[in-house]
């Protein structure tokens, strides 16, 4: 990657600042001096249990009375020691440890050997984990919360009085060391988790009712902030809303259940959010590659799906969260047509402005690379490249730029910190038709590039042009050598290239033939497909290559063969 601009080192600078005071704040609050603040907070017993949506798998809590905790694509047995006392194999591993969500299973299974087995497990924790600097992450604790909340029932089963006593010792510290770090905490939907985990406690634990409107108020100023007008989230992440609404769904049952009111900006974030559910899906139910998302879990989505009581087509328009749709016959394109998320909560954002995904009725057709659902650590350059996604490259190069922090890396991460900032979308609904553009090149390179996606009315051509303009504001821009248009294929879909080098045949499992044809030579290279349920796959990608200049325009299509 190129040297960072001083623009790009301040901005990387202040980020930093930010988290540093952050972390320096939590490591001074959990240090032994001030650890006594976080003692006798009145909670001395729980009083209702929300419901956790997550599907639980009974057999998974087998294998964890063996000993054998299988978490984020790793697997850790403990040989006779306490799980807690034994380093992760990855910060994902650790995460999904301390954050407790597996008791889920424990509890699916119902029976006396896996109550006993939670509630050792959990004062294995109070003894020896508690003040463990990954486990005192606040959406870490949250987390923790939240679980240990909503399977009391599992963990507090014929419990004897000292451990119901330091369980609430412990949950009520916990509580109040949310309290003390929420501001503390990263944006985005960390410190959502850290409002959802306070409004639980605030409804369930007796001694913390004094607390719910000062929660309330500023549960509610984060979700007017990060939920948006058409129901995307701050982050860009599709995959975000399915964790929330998991969280969110049972929030709001909770606070029926107890008779409280509910803050109406949680009821608004869930009426907005649920239309972008369907915003995002494909014809086979799953969600569309962009910003994070990994593979639709689709039981989860379903779930949620359930409590969607309006059932009405998606918008095709979400400005706010900078996504566009076109949806024709049985044919749908989903297109990335927004600028950068905030540092913050840009963890997770790709460099795939003016990327799209296409699919025929059943059959994925164009898609983008994805990510993982385990392992992200190892392909997160690749997946969050340009590269990776449906759209034009220029000298392969990212219209995003990622901070490369070096030994900040731990700290900051890798969050975008310059990406396109100027995007402009024209829709016209009668021609079915988006034109976007994009100034992610413009300061690097002087070019701006423009895509525009127009889809038959029946569904059965999906035509585009590419091209690139001139950039009037960009100062001594460096001249880009080479571009590339890439189209990445689903892995259940053939390709072929025919023999005049102009067309692809591309047949999917289910529905229509297709033909790809553009006006410049294609090529048929590699591709991985990242956000596969059963892990990467190999697939292809049609790639379209040539001299990077102004004025050039490329156009393609792909015809249904009927």
């Amino acid at each position: 990657m190129a040297a960072l601009t001083f623009a790009e080192r301040l901005r990387l600078a202040r980020y930093a600042a930010r988290r540093g005071w952050a972390r320096t704040t939590r490591r001074v609050r959990i240090s032994r001096w001030y650890r006594w603040r976080y003692m006798g907070d009145g909670s001395d017993r729980l009083s209702i249990a929300p419901q956790d949506l997550r599907t639980a798998d009974p057999t998974q809590s087998a294998e964890i009375y063996a000993g054998r905790f299988a978490f984020a694509g790793h697997v850790v047995s403990v040989s006779g020691r306490s799980i807690f006392e034994m380093a992760g194999p990855s910060a994902e591993w650790t995460a999904v440890l301390h954050g407790f969500g597996w008791l889920r299973h424990l509890r699916a299974a119902d029976s006396g050997i896996t109550r006993t087995h939670a509630q050792a497990l959990v004062a294995e924790w109070i003894q020896l984990a508690r003040w463990d600097p990954v486990a005192t992450e606040p959406e870490i604790v949250a987390r923790r919360v939240i679980s240990w909340i909503t399977h009391s029932p599992l963990i507090l089963a014929d419990a004897e009085p000292d451990f119901y006593r330091r369980f609430m010792r412990s949950l009520g510290a916990q509580i109040r060391y949310l309290r003390s770090v929420w501001g503390k905490a990263r944006d985005g939907v960390p410190r959502l988790l850290v409002g959802v985990a306070l409004a639980y406690a605030t409804l369930c634990a007796v001694g913390q009712e004094r607390h719910q409107k000062g929660v309330a108020r500023l549960l509610s100023r984060e979700l007017d902030r990060q939920i948006l007008a058409d129901g995307g989230h701050l982050s860009r992440n599709p995959d975000v809303l399915i964790d929330l609404l998991l969280d969110f769904l049972p929030l709001r049952q909770t606070y029926a259940s107890r008779a409280v009111e509910t803050p109406p900006a949680l009821l608004n974030a869930i009426d907005r959010m649920m239309p972008m559910m369907r915003f995002f899906r494909h014809g086979d139910g799953t969600f569309a590659a962009f910003n994070g998302m990994g593979p639709t879990r689709p039981d989860l989505l379903a779930t949620i799906l359930a409590y969607d009581d309006a059932r009405g087509r998606p918008p095709s328009n979400a400005s706010h969260s900078g996504y566009q749709r076109l949806e024709a016959g049985q044919s749908v394109v989903v297109a990335d047509t927004g600028k950068a998320p905030p540092v913050g909560v840009s963890q997770d954002a790709h460099a795939g402005c003016l990327a799209f995904e296409f699919s025929s009725e059943r059959s994925r057709i164009v898609v983008n690379c994805g990510v993982p659902a385990a392992g992200r650590a190892a392909w997160r350059d690749l997946a969050r490249a340009s590269a990776a996604h449906s759209t034009l490259v220029l000298d392969d190069t990212s219209s995003a730029r990622f901070a490369d922090a070096g030994r900040l890396r731990e700290l900051v991460g890798t969050p975008i910190i310059a990406g396109p900032e100027a995007v402009t979308v024209t829709r016209d609904e009668k021609a079915m038709s988006v034109t976007a553009r994009h100034d992610g090149y413009g300061a690097r390179f002087g070019l701006l590039h423009e895509r525009e996606l127009v889809l038959g009315a029946d569904g059965l051509v999906l035509a585009g042009t590419d091209r690139l303009i001139a950039d009037k504001t960009a100062r001594r821009p460096a001249a880009a050598k080479t571009v590339a248009i890439r189209f990445h294929i689903h892995p259940q879909v053939k390709v072929s290239r025919l023999d005049d080098g102009h067309r692809v045949l591309l047949v999917p499992q289910t529905g229509p033939t297709w033909v790809f044809a553009a006006d410049q030579p294609v090529q048929i290279e590699e591709s991985v497909f990242l956000s596969g349920p059963h892990g990467p796959r190999r697939t292809d990608q049609i790639v379209i290559t040539g001299a990077a200049a102004e004025g050039l325009e490329v156009t393609w299509m792909f015809e249904a063969q009927v």
